[in-house]
């Protein structure tokens, strides 16, 4: 059966995508025009990045129609790793265009006819700005609430060449008033070392997901849904780890539960565990438990009521916290775990 929550999530996405690939290409054509006009060095490196826009927003639409295949035999976690890939190649192209127009500008500082037309060239750039504008605020909205890397990078992408057009304004605006024409390439140099900032930015943090690298926020909301629906049998979770496959996570982690549980009870308890933990989780995903006997070893900790094996007294409820939950087992005999901060929601 399809689920018709997931397939709506899916048709947003891909409208997102689409609407940043047409406005892009729209802004695009704004920037050229306004180059064509003033001649202005800082003007075409403006347009430069906005080429990345538009090639960037075609890979995403691509990239996240692809993400959306679900798991198959050949990629048994989904194809979600798809839209991560997209944002680092994006972050790779601003970077290439911020090398290239740090070059053409240092070479305008010595060779370059002075611009003109500024005013026009300044209205125009200025619509562009605002349009963009929308579009990042629209793009980032959608990549968060829809869990999409992609979408959230090309937000970020966009957001950061609204940044860059307001300071090639700036630029043209002191060149009007000063008439000192070096200011205009000066401009654009600077915004081509700002462009390779982001660049750089987007790329580590998308090669990071690629690489499953551990995100703290992500892990902290995971602990946040673990501790919500923590119930009597829960004695410890460790050993936890994610991959993390776009908005798609695989969770994996060790819970100890009581030893004298037999397979059938201890198989309906889990499955419903884990589909309340997932119920109350940030991201779609699964949870896959390797189940630990408890041992004897856990007593103090464990609320267990009527457990037939209990040697000491229960003393005090340790709720997981992401120390505890990424590190290796505690039983009472080897120390306490991190308490959670009592700022954090239980």
């Amino acid at each position: 059966m399809v689920d018709t929550s997931t397939s709506d999530a899916e048709k947003i996405r891909t409208s997102a995508a689409w609407v940043s690939v047409i406005v892009s290409l729209l802004v695009f054509l704004f920037k050229v025009g306004a180059y064509r006009i003033t001649g202005s060095t800082a003007v075409l490196s403006d347009a430069l990045e906005s080429i990345v826009n538009v090639i960037a927003s075609a890979v995403a639409l691509f990239v996240i129609r692809f993400a959306a295949i679900p798991a198959d035999h050949n990629h048994p976690y989904g194809h979600g790793k798809a839209e991560s890939f997209s944002s680092a190649f994006e972050g790779g192209l601003i970077f290439f265009a911020a090398i290239m127009i740090i070059g053409e500008s240092a070479k305008a500082l010595f060779y370059q006819e002075p611009p003109r037309q500024l005013e026009t060239g300044l209205w125009i750039v200025g619509a562009a700005a605002l349009v963009n504008l929308f579009l990042g605020l629209y793009l980032k909205r959608v990549g968060k609430s829809h869990k999409s890397e992609a979408l959230k990078a090309s937000g970020a992408h966009v957001m950061s060449d609204v940044l860059t057009t307001v300071g090639v304004m700036v630029g043209l605006v002191l060149v009007l008033v000063t008439g000192k024409t070096w200011i205009d390439p000066l401009i654009a140099i600077l915004v081509g070392a700002h462009l390779a900032y982001s660049g750089y930015k987007i790329s580590r943090e998308s090669l990071g997901v690629l690489m499953d690298e551990q995100d703290e926020n992500v892990l902290e909301d995971l602990a946040t849904s673990i501790r919500k629906n923590r119930k009597p049998g829960v004695i410890e979770i460790h050993n936890l780890r994610i991959i993390r496959s776009g908005r798609f996570h695989h969770v994996d982690a060790h819970l100890v539960v009581p030893e004298y549980w037999d397979v059938a009870e201890v198989h309906s308890f889990t499955h419903n565990y884990e589909s309340e933990v997932v119920r109350d989780y940030e991201f779609d995903g699964e949870l896959a438990f390797h189940l630990d006997p408890c041992k004897k070893s856990y007593c103090q900790i464990c609320d267990m009521p009527n457990c037939p094996i209990r040697q000491l007294p229960f003393q005090e409820l340790r709720l997981p916290t992401v120390k505890s939950l990424t590190g290796g087992p505690r039983p009472t005999n080897q120390g306490p775990y991190d308490k959670p901060d009592s700022s954090q929601k239980n």
